[in-house]
């Protein structure tokens, strides 16, 4: 896949990101709701059709015509793909994917609001195939998806190629989608250039219920993982990523527990310590230094750059979720008896507090333990104490890393009032909520923007950390922020590292208020929102013709979900 003109990439009817444009759609009517109607009613016909061949199973391969693609009920792309939340969930259930979606909501509680808003969950997913060597990732979704993941994930540096296989409301309907993604992946299975194929079902066709669980889990050698991943099953980017970690250390597991398995790269004599989320590259060399006078290393990181990895992160002494979140990942590791830490070695308290719960997971004795936190403490206290934050720090974000910046944040002296996540609260981010907690800070899970939005007006921060909208809002009133994806996530949290690093980029961006404050007098006088702009006549606000519109809008997506059911 990494060279489109390939015959496997044709066939998959794979498209690069800046080609998708070029890929058919099914909404190219003039008239948009006249023809998704006009679909509606082909699709009411072949439907009818479909569930009559499923009564003769010589009709379709045996697979195809046994899955739920075949028989159930089904949704199509032009309306299903803005049917609303509700009506595809409520689709995709009828279609046979109730367990997947139960196993979601258990895995990933939305709670106290129905999801948090953040960008399509599949990028996350996505963007875990993309950085694995000798891995394909091939997406089933509607083509404007499919641009926008694709296009997403390249602006992110994953150069690599994203296979699509396309679809229309007939293939979808009569299951001939699944035979597509069957035939897509069949041609793909090149044991000299992948070990693994991922595919991906995006809303539509998890809606439709596309059996991908129906693909054969190995072909000429390589592997076969599909994954559903619908923006009404999955609430973050961040829990997708554990949809596809988790399938994979599945697989992984099964292997290993069949026979012999390759062996990693590098093989760690010593106990090792598997970590759990995403980080900066530089946190694992920072935390095989901490466990080093305990006699452990630091293992793979999950997800990991390669398969093998699996292996040999699944054969660990303690798993550190650094990332609390990943739930379908520490079920396997938990299948597999490796006992699981919360936390994260971040500033003095959670440094000692990491060091002594993965030492005793991991049978370590006292003393050891005590070594290695008066190895490492010292130089954190005197990274903090060299780089303090002197300031008022509101705290938001989709990584999942929120609380663990925010202790730190605090243990260089910021008052951090607020702290909001898009993620869920889980057992393992309780050591970190509970410290926060007992400094008074108020700890949002699912975090909406209104509420972060809502701590900044509270709080009136010297600084707001949190997601573009935020960062947007707290600049608008002249108050510096930081996007926490690229400026907080992109450089150290552990150790001494991660202390002075992080004061570095707070304290440069606290130190300028003033220029804040010269460009919001420059510009004071143009008006804001309705009335932004030099005008002879300000223009008046209307509130009762945003209504009449507002009434409109909600009009016409109740008929157009009409047309989707």
């Amino acid at each position: 896949m990494d060279d489109p003109r390939t015959p496997a990439a044709a066939g998959a009817g794979e498209a690069l990101y800046d080609e998708a444009g070029q890929t058919p759609l099914a909404n190219e009517a003039a008239d948009m709701r006249a023809e998704a109607a006009a679909m509606t009613k082909r699709a009411g016909t072949m439907r009818r059709e479909a569930e009559a061949m499923a009564q003769k199973p010589e009709a379709l391969p045996e697979d195809a015509a046994s899955g739920p693609a075949a028989s159930g009920p089904k949704s199509e792309d032009g309306a299903g793909c803005h049917g609303g939340r509700a009506t595809l969930k409520a689709a995709a259930e009828a279609a046979g994917k109730s367990e997947t979606l139960a196993r979601y909501a258990a895995d990933y509680p939305v709670g106290p609001h129905d999801k948090p808003q953040s960008m399509c969950p599949a990028f996350g997913s996505l963007r875990v195939g993309l950085r694995m060597r000798r891995t394909a990732s091939v997406l089933s979704g509607s083509a404007c998806c499919v641009y926008g993941l694709t296009f997403t994930s390249h602006f992110y540096g994953a150069k690599r190629t994203v296979g699509y296989v396309p679809f229309n409301s007939e293939s979808l309907v009569t299951g001939k989608l699944f035979e597509d993604v069957r035939d897509a992946v069949h041609e793909l299975a090149d044991p000299e250039r992948y070990d693994t194929i991922i595919v991906t079902n995006l809303c539509v066709p998890t809606a439709s219920g596309v059996p991908l669980q129906l693909l054969p889990k190995e072909i000429n050698g390589v592997r076969v993982v599909g994954i559903d991943v619908p923006g009404f099953g999955v609430p973050t980017h961040a829990e997708a990523k554990d949809v596809l970690a988790g399938a994979m250390l599945n697989y992984a597991r099964k292997e290993a527990a069949a026979g012999p398995v390759a062996a990693p790269r590098a093989r760690e004599e010593r106990p090792t310590v598997t970590l759990l989320g995403e980080m900066f590259p530089a946190d694992p060399m920072g935390i095989a230094a901490m466990l080093a006078p305990m006699g452990l290393a630091a293992g793979p990181v999950v997800p990991t750059r390669e398969w093998r990895e699996l292996y040999a992160a699944l054969d660990c002494a303690v798993v550190g979720a650094i990332h609390p979140f990943y739930t379908a990942s520490v079920r396997e590791f938990e299948a597999a008896g490796r006992p699981v830490v919360g936390s994260a070695p971040v500033g003095v308290d959670g440094t000692a507090a990491w060091l002594k719960a993965v030492g005793e997971a991991a049978g370590v004795s006292a003393e050891k333990i005590a070594e290695a936190q008066n190895a490492m403490l010292p130089a954190i206290r005197g990274a903090l104490a060299a780089m303090p934050i002197n300031g008022r720090v509101t705290v938001s974000g989709y990584e999942g890393s929120e609380l663990l910046v925010a202790r730190l944040l605090i243990e260089s002296g910021a008052d951090v009032p607020y702290v909001g996540t898009a993620c869920p609260r889980t057992k393992w981010s309780a050591p970190d909520r509970e410290w926060l907690e007992a400094r008074g800070v108020r700890v949002q899970f699912r975090a909406s923007l209104e509420q972060d939005v809502a701590a900044v007006e509270e709080f009136g921060p010297d600084l707001a950390i949190g997601t573009t909208p935020v960062v947007q809002h707290a600049k608008e009133k002249a108050t510096p922020g930081l996007y926490f994806t690229n400026l907080i996530s992109a450089r150290p949290l552990m150790g001494p590292a991660g202390a002075g690093s992080l004061a570095q980029v707070v304290n440069a961006a606290m130190g300028n208020k003033g220029r804040f404050d010269r460009m919001k007098d420059f510009f004071e006088g143009v008006g804001g929102g309705h009335a932004a702009g030099v005008w002879e006549d300000t223009p008046q606000d209307r509130p009762e013709f945003k209504a009449k519109y507002a009434r409109k809008v909600a009009k016409l997506r109740a008929n157009e979900e009409a047309i989707g059911s």
